[in-house]
């Protein structure tokens, strides 16, 4: 890590003290947040009929998910908490362990089908299925007559 003076008088001390005071070395926190919590890896595709988004969470159970849609804003939360403790004849060890975060995703109201939707939790990947409504699904051409 290096050490950076901060210069008040410079407009945009944010960008350029973030950038020279990190350790680009250190891939330890790669895939952590500013607050040191995981945030899962999320693939989204669309396809003619559905839009399918899918979430990395190894290690998890379905339970541990909580998926509520309000406003079209689609929400994926984890919250998963553990304890351990092992006793022996002459010590005591207690591990506490903590996991949580939460992904949000605005849905295109004109295009998926909310009563639809669908999730399971299989192999590590938590995978919903959001349908397009019948409208906004491409339709097939169609001839128009001369009359």
């Amino acid at each position: 890590m290096s050490l950076v003076k901060r210069n008040s008088d410079n407009l945009f001390p944010s960008f350029f003290d973030n950038f020279l005071s990190k350790d680009w070395m250190d891939w330890n926190n790669f895939n952590y947040s500013n607050t040191n919590t995981t945030l899962p890896s999320v693939n989204i595709s669309e396809s003619s009929s559905e839009f399918v988004i899918e979430l990395a969470a190894p290690g998890m159970h379905k339970n541990d998910f909580k998926i509520n849609l309000e406003n079209n804003q689609l929400n994926i939360s984890s919250e998963k908490k553990e304890e351990k403790e092992s006793k022996k004849e002459k010590y005591t060890r207690k591990e506490f362990s903590y996991q949580s975060f939460q992904r949000s995703f605005q849905l295109p109201v004109e295009l998926v089908d909310a009563n639809k939707i669908s999730a399971e939790y299989k192999e590590g990947i938590l995978r919903l299925l959001l349908p397009k409504k019948e409208e906004a699904k491409p339709q097939p051409a169609k001839a128009i007559t001369i009359n």
